[in-house]
C-alpha cells in the first residue's frame, strides 16, 4: 500500500475552474455548478485505494450533514484506468451509489484537473470558501487503514465548522496520506 502525502497547495489559492463529466448523472458540471454557497469541498479520490474505502462511510456522513448547511461537495478521480481499470467511469457510478455519495463523482481523464490543483494522492481533500479561495488542505482525520484510530473526520470538520462560523482556520495543517493519484 503505497503511502503518499498531500502536496499541500498554497492557502489562498483560488479553485481551479474544472468542466468535468459527472459518472453519476452522466451530466458535464463546472466548478460553478458543484460549489456551495459558504464553501466547498473538493476530493481527489478513486474506487480501489485502501485508504479512500477506508473514509468512503465518513466523507459520505460529512457531505450528508454540511451539504444543508451551504457546503457543496464534489469528488474526481483521476487515475489513468488504462492501468487501473476499476477507476473506470462506469465502475465510478457504482461505487458512488454503493458509497451512498450525495455529490457528484467527476471523471478527470485528462489529468489535467489533478495537475491544476497540485493533487497527488488519493484521499487529498481541500476546502474553499465561498470566494473558492483554499482555506484547508489537509487529512481528513488520523485514522488509516488498520491504525486502529476511528474515523471521525476532525480535521476537515474542524475547519468546516470554523469556515461556517466565521472563524479564522489554523494554517496548522496535517497532509492526507494515501495512494499516488496514477498518473498516464
Amino acid at each position: 500500500m503505497a503511502r503518499t502525502p498531500s502536496n499541500m497547495l498554497p492557502l489562498g489559492t483560488k479553485a481551479p475552474n474544472f468542466t468535468l463529466l459527472d459518472t453519476v448523472s452522466d451530466n458535464i458540471l463546472s466548478l460553478d455548478e458543484v460549489k456551495g454557497a459558504k464553501g466547498t469541498v473538493i476530493m481527489f479520490i478513486c474506487n480501489h485505494c485502501p485508504f479512500v474505502i477506508h473514509v468512503n462511510p465518513e466523507i459520505s456522513k460529512l457531505a450528508k450533514e454540511y451539504q444543508s448547511k451551504g457546503i457543496g461537495f464534489v469528488a474526481i478521480s483521476s487515475n489513468d484506468v488504462e492501468t487501473y481499470p476499476q477507476d473506470a467511469p462506469d465502475l465510478m457510478k457504482e461505487k458512488a451509489i454503493e458509497a451512498d455519495y450525495t455529490f457528484p463523482y467527476l471523471y478527470d481523464e485528462s489529468q489535467e484537473v489533478a495537475k491544476a490543483y497540485d493533487a497527488a494522492c488519493t484521499p487529498d481533500f481541500y476546502l474553499f470558501d465561498a470566494d473558492l479561495k483554499l482555506v484547508y488542505r489537509g487529512q481528513l482525520d488520523d485514522s488509516r487503514p488498520q491504525n486502529g484510530i476511528p474515523l471521525t473526520g476532525a480535521d476537515l470538520r474542524n475547519a468546516l465548522d470554523a469556515l461556517l462560523n466565521g472563524k479564522s482556520i489554523s494554517s496548522d495543517q496535517k497532509p492526507s496520506l494515501g495512494c499516488n493519484i496514477k498518473w498516464k
